[in-house]
């Protein structure tokens, strides 16, 4: 892992979060932050546990993935759209698609109430570089991806599996595996290993991101 500063609160959280974007950014980070707490009383979308530490948990999580993709792609010459896998509420690819509005973002997401909730805030935050897909990856039609992202959608050998009509050979894979990181990247076959590294978290000392070399 390479070591990096570790971000201390909630406050620090979303200063960090808000750096990424630009004005209209950050006042449509604060309009979903709202849309997510409101949707969260109708459907688990995330843990009651974690809305008060939305911030560090879920948005300044999500955005930190930016720390590992090329910062020339920020002129709007990424090679093909970010996909977020089992996206859920939008984390990390909703975050991604308003920090950073030149990408492309794909959002697959199989379950209907949330794909619902996925249009909607698309919708209301007028977020016209991101698309969201209601079905299962298996059944969306291949296409090359600049960026691969999951954050909680399937051990590692099953998501290359599954991600593997999306891949090319400069695709970047960007996954947050929580404090499972490091072990679950032990724990495939030699040639996986060799094609990945674990990165440290900025939200968690504990937790890592597997990135692809």
């Amino acid at each position: 892992m390479t070591s990096q500063r570790l971000l201390t609160g909630e406050d620090e959280a979303r200063a960090y979060t808000l750096g990424w974007g630009d004005a209209a950014a950050k006042e449509r980070l604060h309009a979903f932050a709202k849309l997510l707490l409101e949707e969260n009383q109708r459907q688990n979308l995330i843990s009651t546990a974690s809305e008060e530490h939305l911030w560090m948990r879920h948005f300044a999580d999500s955005a930190q993935l930016l720390e590992h993709v090329s910062r020339e792609t920020d002129r709007g010459d990424a090679p093909g759209p970010w996909l977020d896998l089992g996206t859920g509420p939008g984390l990390p690819g909703l975050v991604i698609a308003i920090l950073r509005p030149q990408f492309r973002t794909v959002l697959v997401e199989s379950r209907g109430r949330r794909v619902e909730f996925l249009e909607r805030c698309v919708a209301e935050l007028g977020l016209a570089n991101c698309k969201v897909e209601g079905l299962r990856l298996e059944r969306l039609e291949p296409f090359s991806s600049w960026v691969i992202s999951a954050r909680a959608f399937a051990p590692l050998e099953k998501l290359l599996r599954l991600s593997a009509p999306f891949s090319t050979r400069t695709t970047r894979y960007l996954l947050p595996k929580g404090r499972s990181a490091a072990h679950e990247l032990k724990q495939t076959k030699p040639s996986i290993r060799t094609m990945f590294h674990v990165e440290h978290s900025l939200t968690d000392a504990e937790a890592g991101i597997i990135v692809s070399k």
